[in-house]
């Protein structure tokens, strides 16, 4: 299944928002030190909150859940877009099933390595095409993009697709998370320019 679900095709100027320039590149940016797994025996992934019953998923079990393709443009709050990503992994519709999640949820925080968090509301996390990753254009994810899984929601900025992702909990209201506790933007839409608080 591939999507490009922003943008459907249009021509690429008609791509880029506002205020963003086209890398080929792909730029590594991060706050903190980029985890090393030796292994993935011990990684596990958590789905917590308001939740029917809480769930706990090695590596392989995850997996387990099917996997899809999917491409889109990403567009990062410090101005850059790169086109045409096509990512593999875990679609989320596969997660939030098994994670049987309660009526009274309405935001979803991703947890993170080190602490990191990302907030979003729950029918942002759940749109078509958004992805737990576990490869970028047919390689395996390197340490410095998120491996072993990053999670991909392209219709925001990229810093809400959490890198070296562990988790999702799911709230009834929404909470700040890393970054916007210092200052970005509650939602981040590219297409708005909703860079800071104050935007």
């Amino acid at each position: 299944m591939e999507l490009d679900q922003q943008q459907g095709g249009a021509p690429a100027k008609d791509r880029v928002p506002p205020n963003q320039k086209v890398t080929t590149g792909f730029p590594v940016l991060h706050y903190g030190d980029v985890p090393v797994y030796e292994d993935l025996r011990d990684w596990t992934f958590r789905l917590f909150g308001a939740v029917e019953e809480e769930q706990t998923l090695t590596f392989d079990q995850l997996l387990e859940l099917g996997t899809t393709r999917v491409t889109n443009d990403i567009h990062c709050v410090t101005g850059w877009s790169k086109l045409d990503n096509e990512w593999e992994g875990i679609p989320v519709e596969a997660v939030v099933a098994l994670a049987k999640v309660k009526p009274e949820a309405k935001y979803v925080v991703l947890h993170a390595e080190h602490g990191w968090t990302a907030n979003m509301p729950l029918a942002d996390f759940m749109a078509a095409g958004n992805v737990f990753a576990t490869k970028h254009n047919g390689e395996a994810l390197t340490p410095d993009h998120g491996y072993p899984l990053r999670f991909v929601i392209p219709h925001l900025y990229f810093w809400k697709s959490a890198k070296w992702v562990r988790g999702v909990e799911f709230v009834e209201k929404d909470k700040p998370g890393f970054w916007e506790k210092n200052g970005y933007h509650m939602y981040g839409n590219p297409w708005k320019e909703q860079r800071f608080a104050w935007d």
